[in-house]
């Protein structure tokens, strides 16, 4: 029996082994490269023909992230001091295409035994951090660039040792939504991860990690855990289709619907 050929494609139609790369000749920031879902999106960015360049604020790990990746610029700052953001915007020629905002990473605890420092930083950190990078970066980028930043689902639930966490990320959907808005047609957008297997998460689960993994893939739908690499190939789609703005893009590998 002889096999079907494969369809015919419309004239002109690339074949996928043809296709341009997505972010050919573009300019792809990443703060909060030096590990996990930054330096994943940054290694995706480049295999996409993305010009990336890699801030942190430990120089040795940007060093030693910038060598893994063949990465030509990095710059070594603090992203949250706003003077050392707004130099390093300053200076970075344009265009700057598509900006990734890891952001700080979350804080958990009792909320009574918050001072009211913590409280005010945790509210805040990531949206100030994100309007800071918007101010500085936006004059900058052309049409149909996106500014995405990091949140998480965890503000969708109220849960015992959870703390104010829940707050700071419910905050971040409608902020970028009305980012959006602001500063069309250069596009915003949020991505809601839950866990994903990074350092950060090692670190702050610790000894615990090996039970949470294997919690995971015994309970999640996709019956595995959730990667750096799987977010930064939803980062990448969404610095390439310029039809996506305001929105909010969940990645938890079904998380949110089976843990109450």
């Amino acid at each position: 029996m002889t096999a079907a050929a494969p369809p015919e494609q419309p004239p002109g139609t690339p074949r996928a082994a043809e296709r341009e790369p997505g972010l050919a000749g573009q300019t792809v920031v990443v703060i909060g490269g030096s590990a996990g879902i930054g330096l994943e999106t940054a290694r995706r960015a480049m295999a996409e023909g993305g010009d990336v360049v890699l801030t942190a604020r430990n120089p040795d790990r940007l060093r030693d992230a910038a060598q893994e990746l063949g990465a030509r610029r990095t710059a070594a700052f603090d992203a949250t001091d706003s003077a050392a953001l707004a130099g390093f915007f300053k200076d970075l020629p344009a265009p700057i295409n598509h900006v990734l905002v890891t952001g700080p990473g979350p804080r958990y605890g009792p909320l009574l035994e918050m001072d009211p420092a913590d409280v005010r930083r945790t509210l805040g950190d990531h949206v100030v951090l994100a309007l800071e990078v918007t101010r500085n970066a936006v004059g900058k980028m052309p049409p149909g660039g996106t500014l995405l930043f990091m949140g998480g689902t965890g503000g969708r639930r109220v849960g015992h040792g959870l703390g104010i966490a829940s707050a700071a990320t419910a905050v971040l959907p409608p902020f970028t939504a009305a980012l959006a808005l602001e500063i069309a047609p250069v596009r915003a957008n949020l991505i809601a991860a839950g866990f994903v297997d990074t350092p950060l998460s090692a670190s702050l689960l610790g000894d615990r990690l090996a039970d949470r993994r294997a919690e995971l893939r015994a309970t999640l739908p996709i019956g595995r855990v959730v990667g750096p690499a799987d977010v930064a190939a939803l980062a990448v789609h969404i610095m390439t289709n310029t039809a996506l703005t305001g929105a909010t893009y969940d990645i938890d590998g079904g998380q949110q619907f089976v843990e109450s």
